[in-house]
């Protein structure tokens, strides 16, 4: 039984695999707990490529199969979806044997495997947006009950912890409700300090890293943008270029193209979502600076904000914003330079 290509649809729990030869055929094909997974990854023979779908535990696996002296592949699992036989029958056997023909393909894309530390980094970023969330899903909950015994709370976070610390006094208020009030505010403040805790320590991760400190000298990415593009990216020369960096993030329009007419619509919103968010929230920023900049003083970037600003509006602009950050992220990090807002310059003269 020679193996040279295996696939695993990844489960909490149970784990199906797939074995090919050399000639595509499938070998072996079995269902697996967690812990029985392991030992059929040691029984396969040095350098097999071992497929996998994208997803939380893919990471973790393709960095003990390279341990093993395997070939980790992970792809994502809209490429693998045409490989399945049966779109009706789907099933964990049929999703392992779709993935290990999608891994033979030639032109497939592969995610690039994150380190231990690029994980962690990101671990801090999602229990940040994690706590978020659940301080506005708790702010919006307070305010509707308030709001039945006629207390209306204005949206920002400063007002609802000065309406709260009223609220708790207020005598019109059922003794319950005030205790439920107390509670809230007790909770909203842990939840402020937990988010005020992860952003010292994005912090402090960006002023330890080169890379984090660079990618702050661009307009519109602070701290936390810079430490996420980072921590997420890891090597970016996994990119041909910043165009297909800015596709990957999902920054860049949908194409309907036939019969060599091509039509743009939306951006794709494809790829890392917490990514393309904060480079958006980073270009609102940049246009704000950008239109309150004297038109004396504005930089050639801003100067160029302000007129696409004036021919597409808001929105379009934000977008073309965030594109071009991406890029430029993409050639800092891939060609480890410097930003340099006069760099165009020595491409002005050697073009004249």
């Amino acid at each position: 039984m020679n193996i040279t290509t295996a696939a695993a649809d990844l489960a909490k729990n149970l784990i199906t695999v797939c074995a090919q030869d050399a000639t595509g055929r499938t070998v072996e094909r079995r269902d697996l707990r967690r812990d029985g997974f392991l030992p059929w990854l040691r029984r396969l023979p040095a350098n097999c490529v071992v497929g996998m779908e994208a997803c939380s535990a893919s990471h973790y696996w393709a960095r003990e199969m390279a341990a093993m002296g395997l070939e980790p592949r992970i792809m994502a699992a809209e490429f693998v979806q045409p490989f399945r036989k049966s779109r009706a029958g789907k099933n964990d056997r049929n999703d392992a044997e779709a993935i290990a023909i999608a891994v033979r393909e030639a032109n497939m894309r592969f995610v690039a495997v994150k380190s231990t530390e690029q994980q962690a980094r990101l671990a801090r970023h999602r229990v940040r947006e994690g706590w978020k969330e659940e301080r506005t899903a708790l702010g919006n909950r307070i305010r509707g009950l308030l709001a039945e015994f006629g207390v209306v709370i204005p949206r920002s976070q400063a007002a609802l912890g000065r309406a709260l610390a009223e609220a708790v006094h207020d005598e019109c208020l059922p003794e319950s409700v005030r205790e439920l009030v107390r509670t809230a505010r007790e909770h909203l403040e842990v939840l402020a300090k937990r988010i005020a805790e992860c952003d010292r320590a994005i912090g402090q991760s960006c002023r330890d890293d080169p890379a984090t400190r660079r990618l702050q000298e661009l307009c519109g990415v602070g701290p936390t943008s810079a430490d996420a593009a980072v921590a997420t990216v890891g090597d970016a020369r996994a990119f041909r270029n910043g165009r297909q960096f800015a596709a990957w993030v999902g920054l860049t329009p949908r194409q309907f193209s036939s019969g060599g007419s091509t039509r743009l619509g939306g951006i794709t919103r494809r790829g890392d979502a917490y990514l393309r968010t904060l480079l958006v929230q980073g270009a609102r920023s940049a246009l704000k600076s950008a239109l309150q900049c004297a038109p004396e003083r504005a930089s050639r970037l801003q100067q160029w904000i302000v007129q696409l600003h004036g021919r597409v509006g808001y929105q379009k602009t934000l977008i073309a914003i965030a594109n071009k950050n991406a890029r430029v992220i993409w050639a800092l990090l891939a060609r480890e330079e410097t930003y340099n807002p006069e760099a165009w310059k020595s491409y002005a003269t050697k073009e004249g």
